[in-house]
Protein backbone atom coordinates (compact mmCIF):
# COMPACT_ATOMS: atom_id res chain seq x y z
CA UNK A 1 0.00 0.00 0.00
CA UNK A 2 1.03 3.51 -0.76
CA UNK A 3 1.69 5.88 1.90
CA UNK A 4 0.75 9.52 2.53
CA UNK A 5 1.75 12.93 0.76
CA UNK A 6 2.06 15.97 2.80
CA UNK A 7 2.32 19.32 1.39
CA UNK A 8 2.27 23.07 2.94
CA UNK A 9 -0.99 24.75 1.40
CA UNK A 10 0.47 27.50 -0.74
CA UNK A 11 4.21 26.08 -0.61
CA UNK A 12 6.87 24.27 -2.81
CA UNK A 13 7.23 21.00 -2.70
CA UNK A 14 6.19 17.80 -0.74
CA UNK A 15 7.08 14.84 1.44
CA UNK A 16 6.22 11.61 0.93
CA UNK A 17 6.06 9.37 3.88
CA UNK A 18 5.63 5.39 3.83
CA UNK A 19 3.17 3.66 6.34
CA UNK A 20 4.37 2.94 9.29
CA UNK A 21 6.32 6.46 9.28
CA UNK A 22 5.49 9.67 10.36
CA UNK A 23 6.31 13.50 9.81
CA UNK A 24 6.34 16.18 12.62
CA UNK A 25 4.80 19.61 11.85
CA UNK A 26 5.50 23.17 13.93
CA UNK A 27 7.49 25.80 14.38
CA UNK A 28 10.50 24.40 15.21
CA UNK A 29 12.98 24.70 11.55
CA UNK A 30 14.05 21.29 11.85
CA UNK A 31 10.40 19.86 11.95
CA UNK A 32 9.54 17.57 8.94
CA UNK A 33 6.88 20.50 8.08
CA UNK A 34 8.26 23.79 9.20
CA UNK A 35 5.37 26.02 10.23
CA UNK A 36 6.80 29.29 10.99
CA UNK A 37 4.11 31.18 12.39
CA UNK A 38 4.89 32.27 16.54
CA UNK A 39 1.63 31.11 17.53
CA UNK A 40 2.27 27.67 16.07
CA UNK A 41 3.88 25.83 18.55
CA UNK A 42 7.50 24.43 18.18
CA UNK A 43 6.32 20.64 17.83
CA UNK A 44 2.97 21.23 17.53
CA UNK A 45 1.90 18.02 15.94
CA UNK A 46 2.33 14.54 13.75
CA UNK A 47 1.20 12.84 10.92
CA UNK A 48 1.38 8.91 10.71
CA UNK A 49 0.98 6.93 7.75
CA UNK A 50 -0.91 3.87 7.79
CA UNK A 51 -1.86 1.02 5.27
CA UNK A 52 -5.15 2.64 3.64
CA UNK A 53 -5.53 5.54 6.12
CA UNK A 54 -3.26 7.94 8.40
CA UNK A 55 -3.42 9.42 11.95
CA UNK A 56 -2.81 13.19 13.24
CA UNK A 57 -1.55 13.95 16.76
CA UNK A 58 -2.03 17.50 18.43
CA UNK A 59 0.62 17.71 20.72
CA UNK A 60 -0.42 21.61 21.29
CA UNK A 61 -1.31 21.96 25.02
CA UNK A 62 -4.01 25.11 23.81
CA UNK A 63 -4.76 24.71 20.25
CA UNK A 64 -7.37 22.79 18.77
CA UNK A 65 -6.89 21.71 14.97
CA UNK A 66 -9.60 21.34 12.24
CA UNK A 67 -9.20 18.74 9.62
CA UNK A 68 -11.55 19.03 6.60
CA UNK A 69 -12.25 17.28 3.56
CA UNK A 70 -12.48 19.58 0.93
CA UNK A 71 -14.25 17.40 -1.43
CA UNK A 72 -17.08 16.62 1.10
CA UNK A 73 -19.89 18.82 1.43
CA UNK A 74 -18.58 20.67 4.69
CA UNK A 75 -17.04 17.01 6.80
CA UNK A 76 -14.73 17.92 9.65
CA UNK A 77 -13.05 16.58 12.63
CA UNK A 78 -11.56 18.24 15.50
CA UNK A 79 -8.43 17.37 17.20
CA UNK A 80 -8.10 18.44 20.45
CA UNK A 81 -5.03 19.58 22.32
CA UNK A 82 -2.92 16.74 23.04
CA UNK A 83 -5.50 14.20 21.14
CA UNK A 84 -2.97 10.95 20.31
CA UNK A 85 -3.11 9.32 17.08
CA UNK A 86 -6.45 10.04 15.78
CA UNK A 87 -7.72 7.98 12.98
CA UNK A 88 -8.62 10.42 9.42
CA UNK A 89 -10.90 8.85 7.09
CA UNK A 90 -10.43 11.32 4.45
CA UNK A 91 -8.20 10.53 1.65
CA UNK A 92 -7.48 13.91 0.38
CA UNK A 93 -7.50 16.21 3.80
CA UNK A 94 -6.54 19.96 4.71
CA UNK A 95 -5.11 20.32 8.28
CA UNK A 96 -6.08 23.93 9.91
CA UNK A 97 -3.62 25.10 12.44
CA UNK A 98 -4.45 28.48 14.53
CA UNK A 99 -1.83 31.14 13.91
CA UNK A 100 -1.06 34.74 14.23
CA UNK A 101 -3.23 35.45 11.67
CA UNK A 102 -6.17 33.32 10.62
CA UNK A 103 -4.94 29.95 10.29
CA UNK A 104 -1.73 27.95 8.52
CA UNK A 105 -2.48 25.03 6.54
CA UNK A 106 -0.90 21.74 5.36
CA UNK A 107 -2.75 18.95 2.54
CA UNK A 108 -2.54 15.26 3.25
CA UNK A 109 -3.11 13.42 0.21
CA UNK A 110 -3.83 9.71 1.48
CA UNK A 111 -4.44 6.19 -0.44
CA UNK A 112 -7.58 5.76 -2.42
CA UNK A 113 -10.51 4.00 0.58
CA UNK A 114 -10.77 0.59 0.02
CA UNK A 115 -14.45 -1.16 -0.55
CA UNK A 116 -16.28 -4.36 -0.54
CA UNK A 117 -17.59 -5.70 -4.22
CA UNK A 118 -21.10 -4.19 -4.08
CA UNK A 119 -22.32 -6.83 -6.29
CA UNK A 120 -20.59 -10.10 -4.46
CA UNK A 121 -23.70 -11.98 -3.86
CA UNK A 122 -25.22 -11.81 0.16
CA UNK A 123 -24.79 -15.74 1.61
CA UNK A 124 -26.15 -14.98 4.64
CA UNK A 125 -29.73 -15.55 3.53
CA UNK A 126 -32.75 -14.47 5.43
CA UNK A 127 -34.76 -11.37 3.41
CA UNK A 128 -33.53 -8.76 1.85
CA UNK A 129 -32.61 -5.50 3.76
CA UNK A 130 -34.63 -2.50 2.91
CA UNK A 131 -33.58 0.62 1.48
CA UNK A 132 -33.71 3.58 4.20
CA UNK A 133 -34.15 6.51 1.66
CA UNK A 134 -35.36 4.93 -1.31
CA UNK A 135 -34.55 8.05 -3.59
CA UNK A 136 -35.38 8.26 -7.57
CA UNK A 137 -32.30 10.16 -9.48
CA UNK A 138 -34.31 10.18 -12.63
CA UNK A 139 -37.56 11.80 -10.54
CA UNK A 140 -37.86 15.22 -10.35
CA UNK A 141 -38.32 15.47 -6.21
CA UNK A 142 -34.74 14.29 -6.61
CA UNK A 143 -33.79 17.07 -9.07
CA UNK A 144 -35.27 19.77 -6.31
CA UNK A 145 -33.12 17.99 -3.63
CA UNK A 146 -30.40 18.75 -5.92
CA UNK A 147 -30.90 22.16 -6.36
CA UNK A 148 -30.94 23.05 -2.59
CA UNK A 149 -28.25 21.08 -1.65
CA UNK A 150 -25.89 22.79 -4.63
CA UNK A 151 -25.12 26.02 -2.84
CA UNK A 152 -23.50 23.41 0.09
CA UNK A 153 -21.82 21.20 -2.60
CA UNK A 154 -20.00 24.17 -3.90
CA UNK A 155 -19.02 25.85 -0.87
CA UNK A 156 -19.15 23.68 2.12
CA UNK A 157 -19.06 26.95 4.26
CA UNK A 158 -22.12 28.23 2.69
CA UNK A 159 -25.21 28.68 5.07
CA UNK A 160 -27.03 29.76 2.04
CA UNK A 161 -31.07 27.27 1.50
CA UNK A 162 -32.32 28.37 -1.74
CA UNK A 163 -35.84 29.33 -1.91
CA UNK A 164 -38.65 28.45 -4.03
CA UNK A 165 -38.63 31.10 -6.12
CA UNK A 166 -34.86 30.83 -6.29
CA UNK A 167 -35.46 27.06 -6.98
CA UNK A 168 -37.76 27.97 -10.53
CA UNK A 169 -35.37 29.57 -10.97
CA UNK A 170 -32.63 27.57 -10.82
CA UNK A 171 -34.17 24.69 -12.76
CA UNK A 172 -35.54 26.76 -15.76
CA UNK A 173 -37.56 25.42 -18.55
CA UNK A 174 -34.67 22.72 -19.62
CA UNK A 175 -37.20 19.34 -21.45
CA UNK A 176 -37.70 16.78 -18.62
CA UNK A 177 -35.91 19.00 -15.75
CA UNK A 178 -37.54 22.05 -15.38
CA UNK A 179 -40.55 23.80 -15.97
CA UNK A 180 -41.96 23.37 -12.55
CA UNK A 181 -44.45 25.89 -10.79
CA UNK A 182 -44.49 27.16 -7.24
CA UNK A 183 -46.60 24.70 -6.04
CA UNK A 184 -45.10 21.57 -7.75
CA UNK A 185 -41.87 22.50 -6.16
CA UNK A 186 -43.70 23.10 -3.01
CA UNK A 187 -45.25 19.38 -3.19
CA UNK A 188 -41.86 18.18 -3.74
CA UNK A 189 -40.41 19.54 -0.55
CA UNK A 190 -43.73 18.00 1.84
CA UNK A 191 -43.11 14.67 -0.27
CA UNK A 192 -39.20 14.51 0.78
CA UNK A 193 -39.79 15.58 4.12
CA UNK A 194 -42.68 13.49 4.79
CA UNK A 195 -42.28 10.34 2.70
CA UNK A 196 -38.80 9.58 1.47
CA UNK A 197 -36.11 11.34 3.79
CA UNK A 198 -38.72 11.28 6.91
CA UNK A 199 -37.77 14.60 8.80
CA UNK A 200 -39.45 15.40 11.65
CA UNK A 201 -39.14 19.17 12.83
CA UNK A 202 -37.40 19.68 16.06
CA UNK A 203 -39.38 22.75 17.30
CA UNK A 204 -42.34 23.41 16.11
CA UNK A 205 -43.29 26.87 14.84
CA UNK A 206 -46.45 26.81 13.55
CA UNK A 207 -47.24 26.82 9.56
CA UNK A 208 -45.15 29.94 8.37
CA UNK A 209 -41.95 28.31 9.67
CA UNK A 210 -42.58 24.78 7.68
CA UNK A 211 -41.36 25.73 4.55
CA UNK A 212 -37.42 26.65 6.25
CA UNK A 213 -36.90 24.00 8.39
CA UNK A 214 -37.93 21.16 6.23
CA UNK A 215 -35.91 22.71 3.10
CA UNK A 216 -32.80 23.03 6.23
CA UNK A 217 -33.97 19.40 7.69
CA UNK A 218 -33.40 17.80 3.79
CA UNK A 219 -30.46 19.40 2.97
CA UNK A 220 -28.51 18.81 6.14
CA UNK A 221 -29.52 14.89 6.01
CA UNK A 222 -29.13 14.42 2.37
CA UNK A 223 -25.94 15.74 3.27
CA UNK A 224 -24.97 14.37 6.38
CA UNK A 225 -25.69 10.63 4.84
CA UNK A 226 -24.33 11.06 1.23
CA UNK A 227 -27.23 10.71 -0.66
CA UNK A 228 -26.79 13.75 -2.70
CA UNK A 229 -23.09 14.27 -4.29
CA UNK A 230 -21.20 16.36 -6.30
CA UNK A 231 -21.61 13.95 -9.52
CA UNK A 232 -25.27 14.64 -9.31
CA UNK A 233 -25.36 18.50 -10.06
CA UNK A 234 -24.39 17.36 -13.67
CA UNK A 235 -28.57 16.84 -12.95
CA UNK A 236 -29.17 20.86 -12.97
CA UNK A 237 -29.75 23.10 -15.81
CA UNK A 238 -26.75 25.81 -16.74
CA UNK A 239 -27.33 28.50 -14.32
CA UNK A 240 -28.41 31.03 -17.00
CA UNK A 241 -31.72 28.57 -17.78
CA UNK A 242 -34.66 30.77 -18.35
CA UNK A 243 -37.03 30.95 -15.09
CA UNK A 244 -39.91 28.81 -15.06
CA UNK A 245 -43.65 29.78 -14.23
CA UNK A 246 -45.95 29.82 -12.05
CA UNK A 247 -49.71 27.58 -11.67
CA UNK A 248 -51.05 24.23 -10.25
CA UNK A 249 -49.49 21.44 -9.55
CA UNK A 250 -49.72 19.16 -12.94
CA UNK A 251 -49.15 15.20 -13.51
CA UNK A 252 -45.77 15.87 -15.28
CA UNK A 253 -44.85 17.85 -11.94
CA UNK A 254 -45.36 15.29 -9.79
CA UNK A 255 -44.15 12.16 -11.83
CA UNK A 256 -40.23 12.72 -12.83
Amino acid sequence: MPGIIVQREGGPGSTEVAPGGELTFGRDPSAGLALADPAVSRVAGRVRAMDGYWLLSNLSRAATYVVENPEGAGEYLRARPRRLDMPVPFEFARVLIPAGAGTVSFLVFAPAQMYADPDAPDDTGGDATAVPYPLDVGAKYFLVLVALCEPRLRDPSSVVIPTVPEIIERLGDAPGRGGLTRAAVNFHIDYLASAKLRVKDPAPQGRAAKADWQRAALVSLALRFNLVRDEHLALLPPPEAPRGGEGGVSESDVRG
